[in-house]
Protein backbone atom coordinates (compact mmCIF):
# COMPACT_ATOMS: atom_id res chain seq x y z
CA UNK A 1 0.00 0.00 0.00
CA UNK A 2 0.85 3.69 -0.70
CA UNK A 3 1.89 6.00 2.33
CA UNK A 4 -1.36 7.02 4.08
CA UNK A 5 -1.54 10.37 5.21
CA UNK A 6 -3.99 10.17 8.17
CA UNK A 7 -7.35 12.72 8.74
CA UNK A 8 -7.95 11.55 12.24
CA UNK A 9 -10.81 13.88 13.23
CA UNK A 10 -12.50 11.43 10.47
CA UNK A 11 -11.40 8.68 12.09
CA UNK A 12 -12.11 9.53 15.93
CA UNK A 13 -15.61 10.16 14.25
CA UNK A 14 -16.09 6.93 12.48
CA UNK A 15 -14.43 4.13 15.07
CA UNK A 16 -17.51 4.19 17.33
CA UNK A 17 -18.90 2.79 14.85
CA UNK A 18 -16.72 -0.38 13.86
CA UNK A 19 -18.79 -3.59 14.07
CA UNK A 20 -22.03 -1.87 14.56
CA UNK A 21 -25.20 -3.10 12.31
CA UNK A 22 -24.95 0.38 10.68
CA UNK A 23 -23.70 1.06 6.82
CA UNK A 24 -21.45 3.75 7.44
CA UNK A 25 -21.65 5.88 4.60
CA UNK A 26 -18.49 8.33 3.84
CA UNK A 27 -19.89 11.21 1.07
CA UNK A 28 -17.89 14.09 -0.71
CA UNK A 29 -16.71 15.70 -3.71
CA UNK A 30 -14.31 13.59 -5.60
CA UNK A 31 -10.66 13.40 -5.24
CA UNK A 32 -11.29 14.87 -0.97
CA UNK A 33 -9.46 11.58 0.12
CA UNK A 34 -12.76 9.49 0.88
CA UNK A 35 -10.63 6.25 -0.51
CA UNK A 36 -7.55 6.98 2.07
CA UNK A 37 -10.07 7.43 4.82
CA UNK A 38 -11.07 3.73 3.81
CA UNK A 39 -7.77 2.57 3.71
CA UNK A 40 -7.19 4.28 6.90
CA UNK A 41 -9.97 2.42 8.41
CA UNK A 42 -8.64 -0.59 7.17
CA UNK A 43 -5.28 -0.69 8.31
CA UNK A 44 -7.10 0.09 11.83
CA UNK A 45 -9.49 -3.07 11.52
CA UNK A 46 -6.74 -5.39 10.76
CA UNK A 47 -4.32 -3.78 13.59
CA UNK A 48 -6.67 -5.21 16.08
CA UNK A 49 -8.03 -7.96 14.37
CA UNK A 50 -5.23 -9.22 12.38
CA UNK A 51 -7.69 -12.15 11.17
CA UNK A 52 -9.87 -9.88 9.78
CA UNK A 53 -11.12 -10.90 6.37
CA UNK A 54 -11.24 -7.53 4.16
CA UNK A 55 -13.04 -6.54 0.92
CA UNK A 56 -12.44 -4.07 -0.98
CA UNK A 57 -14.12 -2.73 -3.95
CA UNK A 58 -12.41 0.01 -5.69
CA UNK A 59 -14.96 0.97 -8.57
CA UNK A 60 -12.10 3.26 -9.97
CA UNK A 61 -10.01 0.54 -10.53
CA UNK A 62 -10.75 -1.66 -13.57
CA UNK A 63 -10.64 -4.46 -12.23
CA UNK A 64 -13.68 -4.08 -10.68
CA UNK A 65 -15.55 -2.88 -13.76
CA UNK A 66 -17.42 -6.26 -13.92
CA UNK A 67 -19.62 -4.87 -10.66
CA UNK A 68 -22.00 -3.12 -12.43
CA UNK A 69 -25.25 -3.98 -10.50
CA UNK A 70 -26.60 -5.55 -6.90
CA UNK A 71 -27.00 -9.00 -8.38
CA UNK A 72 -23.29 -8.89 -8.77
CA UNK A 73 -22.22 -7.14 -6.08
CA UNK A 74 -24.03 -9.46 -3.76
CA UNK A 75 -22.92 -12.22 -5.36
CA UNK A 76 -18.91 -11.03 -5.34
CA UNK A 77 -19.43 -10.32 -1.74
CA UNK A 78 -20.85 -13.67 -0.80
CA UNK A 79 -18.16 -15.52 -2.49
CA UNK A 80 -15.42 -13.26 -0.81
CA UNK A 81 -17.09 -13.44 2.91
CA UNK A 82 -15.56 -16.36 5.55
CA UNK A 83 -17.69 -17.81 7.80
CA UNK A 84 -15.02 -18.29 10.60
CA UNK A 85 -13.71 -14.79 10.22
CA UNK A 86 -15.08 -11.05 10.67
CA UNK A 87 -16.19 -9.89 7.51
CA UNK A 88 -15.64 -6.27 6.67
CA UNK A 89 -17.06 -4.54 2.78
CA UNK A 90 -15.45 -1.40 1.87
CA UNK A 91 -16.74 -0.04 -1.37
CA UNK A 92 -14.96 2.79 -2.98
CA UNK A 93 -17.74 5.05 -5.63
CA UNK A 94 -20.49 2.78 -4.63
CA UNK A 95 -22.68 4.90 -6.89
CA UNK A 96 -21.18 3.35 -10.11
CA UNK A 97 -23.15 0.20 -9.14
CA UNK A 98 -26.66 0.18 -10.06
CA UNK A 99 -29.53 -0.10 -7.69
CA UNK A 100 -26.63 -0.83 -4.85
CA UNK A 101 -28.98 0.15 -2.02
CA UNK A 102 -30.79 -3.44 -2.52
CA UNK A 103 -27.64 -5.29 -2.24
CA UNK A 104 -26.44 -3.19 0.84
CA UNK A 105 -30.36 -3.95 2.43
CA UNK A 106 -29.74 -7.54 2.05
CA UNK A 107 -26.27 -7.82 3.13
CA UNK A 108 -26.75 -5.90 6.15
CA UNK A 109 -30.17 -8.08 6.85
CA UNK A 110 -28.15 -10.82 6.62
CA UNK A 111 -25.86 -9.89 8.77
CA UNK A 112 -21.56 -11.35 8.78
CA UNK A 113 -20.69 -8.35 7.34
CA UNK A 114 -19.62 -4.98 8.72
CA UNK A 115 -20.34 -2.60 5.81
CA UNK A 116 -18.58 1.00 4.66
CA UNK A 117 -19.12 2.75 1.40
CA UNK A 118 -18.10 5.99 0.01
CA UNK A 119 -20.11 8.31 -2.33
CA UNK A 120 -19.64 11.30 -4.76
CA UNK A 121 -23.12 12.23 -4.75
CA UNK A 122 -25.30 14.18 -1.78
CA UNK A 123 -28.54 12.27 -2.82
CA UNK A 124 -26.58 9.12 -2.30
CA UNK A 125 -28.93 8.48 1.35
CA UNK A 126 -32.04 10.62 -0.05
CA UNK A 127 -35.10 8.82 -1.41
CA UNK A 128 -35.20 4.54 -1.98
CA UNK A 129 -32.42 3.91 0.12
CA UNK A 130 -32.88 5.88 3.01
CA UNK A 131 -36.27 3.97 2.95
CA UNK A 132 -34.90 0.71 2.06
CA UNK A 133 -32.51 1.41 4.94
CA UNK A 134 -34.88 2.91 7.38
CA UNK A 135 -32.40 4.27 9.71
CA UNK A 136 -29.41 1.82 9.62
CA UNK A 137 -26.90 4.12 8.19
CA UNK A 138 -25.10 7.31 9.23
CA UNK A 139 -23.39 9.41 6.54
CA UNK A 140 -19.83 11.18 7.35
CA UNK A 141 -19.09 14.08 5.07
CA UNK A 142 -15.53 14.31 4.18
CA UNK A 143 -14.37 17.83 2.98
CA UNK A 144 -11.14 18.85 1.21
CA UNK A 145 -8.18 20.11 3.45
CA UNK A 146 -9.08 22.11 5.97
CA UNK A 147 -6.06 25.08 6.86
CA UNK A 148 -4.41 23.12 9.29
CA UNK A 149 -4.55 20.08 7.33
CA UNK A 150 -3.05 21.53 4.41
CA UNK A 151 -0.09 22.73 6.71
CA UNK A 152 0.25 19.21 7.83
CA UNK A 153 0.05 17.35 4.44
CA UNK A 154 2.48 19.59 2.79
CA UNK A 155 4.93 19.90 5.68
CA UNK A 156 5.10 23.47 5.99
CA UNK A 157 4.89 26.21 8.71
CA UNK A 158 1.74 28.72 8.91
CA UNK A 159 2.35 31.85 7.51
CA UNK A 160 1.08 35.02 5.34
CA UNK A 161 2.89 32.77 2.53
CA UNK A 162 1.32 29.68 3.36
CA UNK A 163 -2.25 30.77 3.80
CA UNK A 164 -2.03 32.38 -0.02
CA UNK A 165 -1.17 29.38 -1.25
CA UNK A 166 -3.72 27.95 0.37
CA UNK A 167 -6.24 30.80 -0.43
CA UNK A 168 -4.89 30.16 -4.48
CA UNK A 169 -4.52 26.23 -4.75
CA UNK A 170 -7.15 24.82 -2.07
CA UNK A 171 -7.10 22.07 -0.16
CA UNK A 172 -7.37 18.71 -2.54
CA UNK A 173 -5.25 15.77 -0.86
CA UNK A 174 -3.49 15.41 -4.15
CA UNK A 175 -1.36 18.25 -4.41
CA UNK A 176 1.53 16.99 -1.94
CA UNK A 177 2.40 15.17 -4.98
CA UNK A 178 2.93 18.36 -7.37
CA UNK A 179 5.43 21.18 -7.35
CA UNK A 180 3.41 24.40 -5.99
CA UNK A 181 3.14 25.83 -10.21
CA UNK A 182 0.53 27.65 -11.05
CA UNK A 183 0.09 25.88 -14.60
CA UNK A 184 0.90 22.67 -13.32
CA UNK A 185 -1.68 23.02 -10.17
CA UNK A 186 -4.58 24.33 -11.69
CA UNK A 187 -4.20 21.68 -14.96
CA UNK A 188 -4.96 18.95 -12.10
CA UNK A 189 -7.96 20.89 -10.66
CA UNK A 190 -9.26 21.64 -13.92
CA UNK A 191 -8.66 18.06 -14.73
CA UNK A 192 -10.85 17.19 -11.42
CA UNK A 193 -13.27 19.37 -12.41
CA UNK A 194 -14.28 17.98 -15.75
CA UNK A 195 -14.59 14.46 -13.95
CA UNK A 196 -16.77 15.57 -11.50
CA UNK A 197 -19.05 18.01 -13.60
CA UNK A 198 -18.94 14.91 -16.66
CA UNK A 199 -19.44 11.66 -14.13
CA UNK A 200 -21.34 13.17 -11.49
CA UNK A 201 -23.61 15.92 -13.02
CA UNK A 202 -24.06 15.18 -16.88
CA UNK A 203 -24.08 11.26 -17.04
CA UNK A 204 -25.82 10.98 -13.46
CA UNK A 205 -29.07 13.45 -14.67
CA UNK A 206 -28.55 12.80 -18.34
CA UNK A 207 -28.10 16.64 -19.28
CA UNK A 208 -27.80 17.34 -22.72
CA UNK A 209 -26.92 21.23 -22.67
CA UNK A 210 -23.60 20.69 -21.37
CA UNK A 211 -22.61 24.37 -22.54
CA UNK A 212 -25.28 26.00 -20.74
CA UNK A 213 -23.96 23.91 -17.50
CA UNK A 214 -20.57 25.17 -17.53
CA UNK A 215 -21.40 28.80 -18.45
CA UNK A 216 -23.41 28.38 -15.33
CA UNK A 217 -20.51 27.32 -13.05
CA UNK A 218 -17.97 30.15 -14.74
CA UNK A 219 -21.15 32.60 -13.60
CA UNK A 220 -21.13 31.19 -10.01
CA UNK A 221 -17.36 30.95 -10.27
CA UNK A 222 -17.34 35.25 -10.29
CA UNK A 223 -19.87 35.59 -7.82
CA UNK A 224 -18.85 33.75 -4.85
CA UNK A 225 -20.06 35.92 -2.10
CA UNK A 226 -23.13 37.48 -3.79
CA UNK A 227 -26.72 37.04 -3.34
CA UNK A 228 -27.73 35.28 -6.29
CA UNK A 229 -31.31 34.09 -7.39
CA UNK A 230 -31.97 31.40 -9.94
CA UNK A 231 -34.19 34.46 -11.48
CA UNK A 232 -31.15 36.81 -11.38
CA UNK A 233 -28.96 33.64 -13.52
CA UNK A 234 -31.96 34.13 -15.51
CA UNK A 235 -31.89 37.33 -16.22
CA UNK A 236 -27.95 37.67 -16.47
CA UNK A 237 -27.95 34.53 -19.33
CA UNK A 238 -31.07 36.32 -21.42
CA UNK A 239 -28.69 39.30 -21.32
CA UNK A 240 -26.02 36.74 -22.96
CA UNK A 241 -28.63 35.80 -25.49
CA UNK A 242 -28.79 32.08 -23.51
CA UNK A 243 -33.03 31.52 -23.09
CA UNK A 244 -32.97 29.48 -20.07
CA UNK A 245 -36.32 29.35 -17.62
CA UNK A 246 -35.43 29.92 -13.66
CA UNK A 247 -36.90 26.02 -13.34
CA UNK A 248 -34.01 24.72 -15.49
CA UNK A 249 -31.46 26.96 -13.41
CA UNK A 250 -32.93 25.72 -10.18
CA UNK A 251 -32.62 22.20 -11.79
CA UNK A 252 -28.89 22.60 -12.46
CA UNK A 253 -27.81 24.32 -9.45
CA UNK A 254 -29.00 21.34 -7.41
CA UNK A 255 -27.06 19.03 -9.93
CA UNK A 256 -24.05 21.09 -8.90
CA UNK A 257 -25.01 21.17 -5.61
CA UNK A 258 -25.64 17.37 -5.79
CA UNK A 259 -21.85 16.55 -6.67
CA UNK A 260 -20.49 18.50 -4.00
CA UNK A 261 -19.01 21.19 -6.59
CA UNK A 262 -21.03 24.19 -5.20
CA UNK A 263 -22.42 24.32 -1.98
CA UNK A 264 -26.01 26.51 -1.28
CA UNK A 265 -26.42 28.61 1.73
CA UNK A 266 -29.33 29.86 2.57
CA UNK A 267 -30.62 33.69 4.05
CA UNK A 268 -31.40 33.70 7.83
CA UNK A 269 -33.47 35.95 8.92
CA UNK A 270 -32.36 37.20 12.35
CA UNK A 271 -35.13 38.93 13.88
CA UNK A 272 -37.92 36.86 12.46
CA UNK A 273 -35.92 33.47 12.89
CA UNK A 274 -36.99 32.19 9.21
CA UNK A 275 -35.39 31.50 6.19
CA UNK A 276 -35.86 32.88 2.99
CA UNK A 277 -36.44 30.97 0.13
CA UNK A 278 -34.44 32.47 -2.42
CA UNK A 279 -31.46 34.77 -3.08
CA UNK A 280 -28.63 32.76 -1.36
CA UNK A 281 -25.03 32.46 -1.77
CA UNK A 282 -22.99 29.67 -3.60
CA UNK A 283 -19.73 28.49 -2.90
CA UNK A 284 -17.46 26.42 -4.07
CA UNK A 285 -16.24 22.87 -2.18
CA UNK A 286 -13.07 23.57 -3.10
CA UNK A 287 -11.48 27.34 -3.90
CA UNK A 288 -8.89 26.17 -5.80
CA UNK A 289 -11.29 24.46 -8.18
CA UNK A 290 -12.92 27.75 -8.37
CA UNK A 291 -9.32 29.83 -9.00
CA UNK A 292 -8.63 27.04 -12.07
CA UNK A 293 -11.73 28.00 -13.97
CA UNK A 294 -11.59 31.58 -14.04
CA UNK A 295 -8.10 32.93 -12.41
CA UNK A 296 -6.98 33.79 -9.15
CA UNK A 297 -7.05 37.54 -9.10
CA UNK A 298 -5.61 40.41 -5.92
CA UNK A 299 -9.07 42.09 -6.87
CA UNK A 300 -11.04 38.90 -5.81
CA UNK A 301 -9.49 38.28 -2.49
CA UNK A 302 -12.45 39.56 -0.38
CA UNK A 303 -14.78 36.51 -2.09
CA UNK A 304 -11.86 34.15 -2.01
CA UNK A 305 -11.14 34.74 2.07
CA UNK A 306 -15.49 34.69 2.31
CA UNK A 307 -15.30 30.95 0.36
CA UNK A 308 -12.76 29.79 3.01
CA UNK A 309 -14.43 31.09 6.00
CA UNK A 310 -17.67 29.56 5.05
CA UNK A 311 -16.05 26.15 4.51
CA UNK A 312 -13.93 26.26 7.36
CA UNK A 313 -17.06 26.96 9.86
CA UNK A 314 -18.56 24.09 7.91
CA UNK A 315 -15.61 21.60 8.73
CA UNK A 316 -15.83 22.69 12.10
CA UNK A 317 -19.51 21.05 12.46
CA UNK A 318 -21.60 24.64 11.88
CA UNK A 319 -24.74 24.76 9.90
CA UNK A 320 -24.17 28.31 8.21
CA UNK A 321 -26.59 30.34 6.84
CA UNK A 322 -26.44 34.61 5.60
CA UNK A 323 -27.58 36.22 7.59
CA UNK A 324 -30.24 39.49 7.28
CA UNK A 325 -31.09 41.69 10.10
CA UNK A 326 -33.05 44.07 8.68
CA UNK A 327 -32.15 45.73 5.56
CA UNK A 328 -28.29 44.46 6.52
CA UNK A 329 -26.60 41.66 5.60
CA UNK A 330 -24.13 39.33 8.01
CA UNK A 331 -22.05 37.26 6.00
CA UNK A 332 -22.63 34.14 7.87
CA UNK A 333 -24.73 32.76 11.14
CA UNK A 334 -23.51 29.93 12.00
CA UNK A 335 -25.39 27.31 14.60
CA UNK A 336 -23.74 24.42 16.08
CA UNK A 337 -26.28 22.75 19.32
CA UNK A 338 -27.38 25.77 21.28
CA UNK A 339 -24.88 28.01 20.06
CA UNK A 340 -24.75 30.64 17.49
CA UNK A 341 -21.56 32.75 16.18
CA UNK A 342 -21.69 35.54 13.52
CA UNK A 343 -18.79 36.23 11.51
CA UNK A 344 -17.84 39.06 9.43
CA UNK A 345 -15.56 39.28 6.55
CA UNK A 346 -13.48 41.68 4.90
CA UNK A 347 -9.80 41.91 3.49
CA UNK A 348 -9.31 44.80 5.21
CA UNK A 349 -10.62 46.71 8.36
CA UNK A 350 -8.51 50.18 7.93
CA UNK A 351 -11.03 53.07 6.86
CA UNK A 352 -13.83 54.59 8.53
CA UNK A 353 -16.67 52.90 6.28
CA UNK A 354 -15.53 49.69 6.77
CA UNK A 355 -15.15 49.70 9.82
CA UNK A 356 -18.62 51.00 10.32
CA UNK A 357 -19.89 47.98 7.71
CA UNK A 358 -18.45 45.68 9.30
CA UNK A 359 -18.53 46.29 13.32
CA UNK A 360 -21.64 48.32 13.10
CA UNK A 361 -23.90 45.64 11.23
CA UNK A 362 -22.76 43.16 14.24
CA UNK A 363 -23.40 45.75 16.92
CA UNK A 364 -26.69 46.17 15.58
CA UNK A 365 -27.37 42.43 16.62
CA UNK A 366 -28.08 42.74 20.76
CA UNK A 367 -27.78 39.52 21.64
CA UNK A 368 -24.47 37.70 23.41
CA UNK A 369 -23.79 35.35 21.01
CA UNK A 370 -20.29 35.58 20.03
CA UNK A 371 -19.00 38.00 17.26
CA UNK A 372 -16.47 38.16 14.79
CA UNK A 373 -14.96 40.04 11.97
CA UNK A 374 -12.33 37.89 9.82
CA UNK A 375 -9.83 40.13 8.18
CA UNK A 376 -6.17 40.11 6.45
CA UNK A 377 -4.94 43.15 8.83
CA UNK A 378 -2.26 42.45 10.93
CA UNK A 379 -3.76 43.79 14.26
CA UNK A 380 -5.69 41.10 15.46
CA UNK A 381 -6.71 39.19 18.15
CA UNK A 382 -8.35 42.46 19.85
CA UNK A 383 -12.02 44.00 20.48
CA UNK A 384 -14.33 46.25 19.82
CA UNK A 385 -17.84 46.84 21.70
CA UNK A 386 -17.26 43.06 22.24
CA UNK A 387 -17.03 41.93 18.96
CA UNK A 388 -13.52 39.93 18.16
CA UNK A 389 -11.28 40.50 15.18
CA UNK A 390 -8.90 38.09 14.01
CA UNK A 391 -6.71 37.54 11.18
CA UNK A 392 -8.33 34.93 8.68
CA UNK A 393 -4.70 32.81 9.61
CA UNK A 394 -6.08 32.68 13.24
CA UNK A 395 -9.64 31.93 12.40
CA UNK A 396 -8.64 29.23 10.68
CA UNK A 397 -6.93 27.44 13.16
CA UNK A 398 -9.57 27.56 15.48
CA UNK A 399 -12.15 24.30 15.79
CA UNK A 400 -14.53 26.05 18.08
CA UNK A 401 -16.28 29.78 18.46
CA UNK A 402 -18.38 29.33 21.13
Amino acid sequence: MSKIIERPDYIKRILPFVDKSLIKVIVGQRRVGKSYILKQLSRIIIKSNPAANIIFIDKERSEFDFITDHRILSQFVKEKCLDAKANYLFVDEIQEIERFEKSLRSLLNEGGVDIYCTGSNADLLSGELATLLSGRHIEFRVSPLSYIEFLNFHQIEDSNSTLMSYLKFGGLPFLIHLEMDEVLIYDYLKNIYSTILFKDVVKRFKIRNISFLETLVNFLASNIGSLVSAKKISDFLKSQNIQISTRVVLDYLNYLNSAFLINMVERFDIRGKKVFENGGKRFFEDIGIRNALVGYRQTDIGKVMENVVYNHLIQCGYQVRVGQFNSLEIDFVAKKRNETVYVQVAYLVSDENTILREYGNLMKIKDNYPKYVVSMDEIHGNTHEGIRHLHLREFLKKDHFG
